[in-house]
């Protein structure tokens, strides 16, 4: 079951980064109508694997790097990026929504410059991670997940 949860997450963030670029490619060609629902869809999906990471921590708890002594610094980089930005990420994209949603379509523009670019990172970089501790992690208990 935890494979399946953990499945579900990394696909819901690979699928919201995929409605977010649908998005903006579709707002550079003046399609406000198909652009709001792309976007609310990438919402909806980064939403959908907030629950399924939260699912899948709280059944298996953590997994640790075991790759690679070569491989170490550069993994915790990533983690570590990843981590801050998606912690940044949630409250940028609640500002960028709700200035769409009051029509403050300058400020949206403003704030979505900076939330698209560190979605998008926090996404594939989410998407890294789950590939590397599948191939080397292992529970915080030292069991091979």
């Amino acid at each position: 079951m935890p494979d399946v949860i953990g499945l579900l997450a990394v696909w819901s963030i690979v699928i919201s980064g995929g409605f977010l670029l649908l998005g903006v490619g579709l707002i550079r060609r003046g399609n406000v109508r198909w652009h709001h629902r792309a976007m609310l869809t990438a919402t909806v999906f980064a939403a959908l694997f907030l629950v399924f990471y939260l699912a899948k921590w709280a059944l298996i708890g953590t997994t640790r790097y075991a790759g690679p002594e070569a491989w170490r610094a550069a993994y915790y980089f990533v983690l570590f990026t990843h981590t801050l930005l998606a912690a940044v990420n949630g409250p940028l994209a609640l500002v960028v929504l709700y200035n769409a949603f009051k029509g403050r379509f300058d400020r949206h523009k403003a704030w979505a410059r900076w939330t698209v670019p560190i979605w998008l990172y926090v996404a594939l970089s989410g998407w890294i991670i789950y590939v590397v501790l599948r191939l080397y992690g292992e529970k915080a208990d030292g069991i091979a997940f």
